[in-house]
Parts: structure tokens; sequence; C-alpha cells
């Protein structure tokens, strides 16, 4: 398969009447500006890598608009919704589970992202009695992505206690609950189920958060994922960085640094809640940031350090958590916008060599690529094709050219300029819509009523 572009976004940067051949495998063989469109399977635009999502808790999409009711004590903050979250996944069955992932990551697919990187951590049933087969749920999430098609990284969370003071899972989270024995059969058998998938699949280990685990079970979840991607949840709220203190005696980016050593097979999930010198010393240690804007300001967790973390060179990766809105050019913009506020400035993530736009994108494209241990990010020889092509034929993109067009996707325009997504070369998305979007629809109206009707 070859796509042209009428400009393209590649490994040497912006360039011209590009043709990229994709082989069977789904791989990217060879990127060739300045070339013909006379022997194109498909004529684009504007061609883009397209980024990873690295952090959704797809069963949470279900939620969307459900939980924007003040509660009775007269406030709301993240932990009002969490427990609003865990009534509602009471109702979820095995066949709801699919249905609803299939249609995020449908809706991933049809914002430009190629890859969904699942933070898998409903493993049981209700009451917490665990499936006949234990990772019931995990294939569930792999039938998903086989009816989606998008690049999937599974990564089944470790979940014990209810804080870490070490007590008992209450309702709800019991559906998340295993010890390490437990979790390492759950792990196992996702590991196996995502291996029927094509060769882009792969999978990682989750420790949930520094609350949900013990003090000792991060080097064996660690030497589980030997050098799969390990992610978790970090700093994300004041309430838990102060049990983590008052527990473990350190704030826990500290605690993390001084006992887990991370490194570039980590991601860090929000960091929302961190000070200067836990900022410089995290980005250092060459972990991923995984940002989530539009969750975190949904649940006012705080806004991450963006500018000082960049300044460190640290990389990022972004995410739509709650899948309550799944937009990229959405996440992109609140996170910029959210750096202005804070600041009360401009371009707060630009450089002088590099647009807003531009220094996102390509921070987002390369360090998701890293936190999902997944050859993309480039459009480059030898990477999987995870494509996206912009429409530019709108009035607001006449004559823009280069870091201009994705200033323009990001800040004055939104997803409907994604015309054409392709995953490790599969071309799921045409004219902005996704190939199976009639069945994933009907599916997931099906278990909306289903759902309703159990509420």
């Amino acid at each position: 398969m070859i796509i042209f572009a009428e400009c393209a976004l590649t490994f040497e940067g912006w360039k011209q009447n590009v043709a990229v051949e994709v082989g069977k495998d789904g791989k990217i063989v060879a990127v060739t500006p300045h070339a013909s469109a006379d022997d194109a399977n498909i004529q684009v635009s504007c061609l883009l890598p397209a980024p990873v999502n690295v952090h959704s808790h797809a069963f949470q999409r279900a939620m969307a608009g459900l939980t924007e009711q003040r509660g009775p004590a007269g406030s709301d903050s993240f932990w009002t919704w969490r427990k609003l979250m865990f009534r509602f996944l009471d109702q979820l069955r095995p066949e709801h589970v699919e249905a609803i992932t299939a249609l995020v990551q449908m809706e991933m697919l049809e914002a430009g992202y190629a890859t969904n990187v699942e933070f898998h951590y409903l493993h049981h049933q209700p009451g917490g009695v665990p499936y006949d087969d234990a990772a019931e749920l995990s294939y569930r999430i792999v039938e998903a992505s086989r009816k989606s098609g998008i690049g999937l990284t599974l990564l089944p969370v470790h979940y014990e206690f209810g804080g870490c003071d070490g007590r008992p899972l209450g309702d709800g989270q019991i559906r998340f609950g295993n010890n390490l024995d437990s979790f390492a059969n759950i792990w196992e058998r996702a590991v196996e189920a995502v291996g029927s998938l094509p060769a882009d699949a792969t999978s990682g280990v989750a420790p949930h958060s520094l609350r949900a685990i013990g003090p000792d079970a991060l080097p064996k979840l660690a030497g589980l994922a030997a050098n799969r991607p390990i992610h978790m949840h970090l700093a994300e709220q004041v309430a838990e960085v102060e049990e983590v203190q008052a527990h473990w005696g350190q704030r826990p980016v500290e605690w993390l640094l001084d006992h887990a050593d991370p490194d570039n097979r980590w991601c860090l999930i929000h960091c929302t809640q961190m000070q200067p010198h836990e900022t410089q010393a995290l980005a250092d240690s060459g972990a991923v940031a995984g940002l989530c804007p539009i969750t975190e300001s949904s649940l006012g967790d705080g806004i991450f350090d963006g500018v000082n973390w960049l300044a460190q060179n640290g990389q990022i990766a972004i995410g739509s958590d709650s899948n309550i809105r799944i937009s990229l050019s959405e996440e992109l913009r609140t996170l910029e916008y959210s750096q202005r506020l804070r600041d009360r400035s401009r371009a707060a993530l630009a450089t002088t060599e590099k647009s807003t736009g531009r220094r996102i994108y390509d921070a987002i494209a390369s360090g998701g690529a890293k936190a999902a241990g997944r050859n993309t990010g480039s459009i480059e020889p030898g990477m999987w094709a995870d494509l996206l092509s912009l429409d530019t034929g709108h009035p607001d993109f006449m004559n823009r050219t280069g870091d201009l067009i994705l200033d323009g996707f990001l800040f004055s325009h939104d997803d409907r300029m994604v015309s054409n997504v392709w995953s490790a070369g599969r071309h799921l998305v045409h004219d902005g819509q996704h190939i199976n979007r009639q069945p994933i629809m009907a599916d997931y109206a099906k278990t909306m009523a289903d759902l309703v009707a159990d509420l």
C-alpha cells in the first residue's frame, strides 16, 4: 500500500508530496518526499504520525454525564465521584465491558489515536468473586480490540488494599482486588490472550497506586513486567499525597524515586501534585508522565507542571482516562491552556524552534510510543504504520503550511479534521468514520439500555 500526502510530518520534519509505502506486515517500508501520486492507493492532504492514547479506563465511558450533580453533603470532589463510580460498575457484566471498550476504541480511532493503552483494573464479578476464568474481563478487552482494530497495550492492574494502612477493599473496589499470586495468574492469562492479536499488540503491568499496593509489591511487579511497560497512578490528589506521607514517611514521588528506581519503562499517570524538586528528579529518571488533561480538569485533580517538566527534557504522553470525552485535539489544547491559566501566559509550551502545537505533538508522539512499548511515533521506515490524515480544505487552513497546520488543528479546529486513521497499516477510519461504526454502536446502545434499566 502507498499513501500519498501533499504534506507530511516525517522523521526529517515537514516534507512535501510524500509517498509512504506500507508493507503487508503493517510497518513503514519507505518514506519518499517529492514523489509522484501516480502509484498511490490513497491520496490525502496532510499526514501525521497517529499518537498513542496512553491511559484509559474503558468502562467509565458509559458513566459520561452521570456524575454532574452535587452530592447531599453540599460539596463534590474526586472522592465523591469515586463512590459513584464504584456503584456504577457493580452493574457491569462481561458483555457490557466488551461493548463499551469497543466503542471507546472506535472513538479513539476517529479522534486520531492509533493505540489504546488500557489500564485494566476491573477483574472480578460484583462482590469480588472471580469469574470461572479469572482473566475473563481481560479477554473482553482483547475481543473489543479485535473488533475495533486498534493497536492494544493491555495493562492488567494490581490493586490489593483500600488505603496505605492496608485496610480491606470496600464495596465496588472489591471487583479490582487481588493478592500478588492471584494477580500473577490473571496477568499471565491476559498476556496469553494479547498474543492472539496481530503482532503490534503488547502488554505490560500496572501497580494501581501507592495507596492500593503494599511497599513490597513494586519490585515483584517490576520483575513480572521484565522489559514491558510499567504504569502507575502517582500524586494525583492532595489527600493521596497526605495519606502516603503519613503512612510511608515521604511524599509519593519522593518515595518512588528512593525505593523503586523508575526508568524509561515507567509511565506515571497524572503527577498533578508535585513540588519543583520532584518535577526535576522524576523528569531526570527517564519515566514518562502520562497526562489526561480533560479528566484532570473534570475531577479537579490540579495542573501538571508542563513548563518545568519539559524544560528538564521530561517526556510526556496523553490519555483520555475516564473517557467522558475522547478528543485528541481537546486534550492537547487543555494541556496548553492549563499552563496559560496558571501562569497568566501565552504559548506556554512553545520554544523558539517549535510552535506550541508542534512541540506538544512531537512530545506526545514520542513519549506515547515509549510508554506503550510500541515501535511508533514517527513516520519513518521500520516503524508501525500508525498514521492519521487531516483534511486541510477548511477555509481556516488556506495557505497554511508546516507547524501552522498543527496549531490550527489544536487551537482553532478539532477532531473533525481527522479524515483517515491507520493502526499498524490497518485502514480503520475513512472520511472520519470507523469502518465498523454501525455494529459497534448497536452493541453499545444495547448495553446502555441494559444499564439504564438496572440503575
